[in-house]
């Protein structure tokens, strides 16, 4: 009980730092996500826009690993698939335990249904949506996933009075020396290993850590940044690329 308090009171500093002040019902419902499903902010499980809490694909198989989930069958619809006009359906379906008949989930994206950043990724985002929609079934969860909404407006930034994390900032741009200079390290050799583009993680850590610029957050902030981009590059690097790609084209290098 108590380690679960600490948990819920960790995740609150980290949506302060975040997204600034939030109601009261939506802490309420914070507290709710994390005693209830384990959910972390830090590692991403959650995203908040327009009053709302959205869990991600990542969350939703985190929880299925916490739960033991024994499997999970995806094949896509061909009636409801089309090719050409880049349109795809998919069937999930769920075993929470060997003797489970299965929780059953579709999901379909095309075109006028996703996110112009995640253009040519359709068939993915498909496949993405069903095992979201067959897991949130699974498991009870009436959170909408952030995958199965076509797009999101830019994530808000923290207000002048948000509360502070109270940590250091830490600078990743290996001016200093230290700690902050071995986090430079990590985040540098991940994107080498990954193939990752360096200015899309550059946004993508500013917006995780809630600042304009990624020397302003704090260290800790940083760290668990490079943590999640770790797990989930080694765990669902198609869709942690589909996430980059929000944050503009790849730059690609001239040979």
């Amino acid at each position: 009980m108590k380690r679960q308090l600490q948990r819920t009171r960790w995740n609150a500093k980290l949506v302060r730092a975040r997204w600034g002040k939030l109601p009261r019902p939506m802490l309420d419902g914070l507290k709710e996500l994390v005693g209830r499903y384990g959910f972390s902010v830090a590692l991403g499980d959650l995203q908040q826009l327009d009053g709302r809490w959205y869990v991600n694909h990542a969350g939703l198989l985190r929880l299925a690993t916490r739960r033991r989930c024994v499997g999970i069958r995806v094949q896509p619809v061909r009636e409801f698939c089309d090719m050409t006009a880049e349109r795809w359906t998919f069937k999930a379906t769920v075993y929470k335990s060997r003797g489970c008949k299965g929780f059953v989930g579709y999901g379909d994206a095309d075109p006028s249904n996703v996110s112009p950043v995640v253009r040519g990724a359709e068939m993915r985002m498909a496949e993405t949506r069903a095992v979201n929609r067959a897991l949130r079934k699974a498991y009870g969860i009436g959170l909408c996933s952030a995958e199965e909404v076509g797009s999101f407006p830019a994530t808000p930034k923290p207000t002048s009075k948000s509360a502070k994390v109270p940590q250091p900032p830490a600078s990743v741009s290996g001016n200093g020396t230290g700690q902050p200079r071995l986090l430079r390290d990590r985040l540098c050799q991940l994107i080498r290993q990954h193939n990752l583009d360096p200015n899309q993680v550059k946004r993508y850590a500013a917006d995780f850590c809630g600042t304009e610029i990624l020397r302003e957050a704090s260290r800790e902030l940083i760290e668990d940044f490079i943590n999640k981009l770790a797990e989930r590059a080694t765990k669902d690097r198609d869709g942690l690329l589909c996430q980059l790609n929000s944050y503009g084209p790849r730059q690609e290098v001239a040979s």
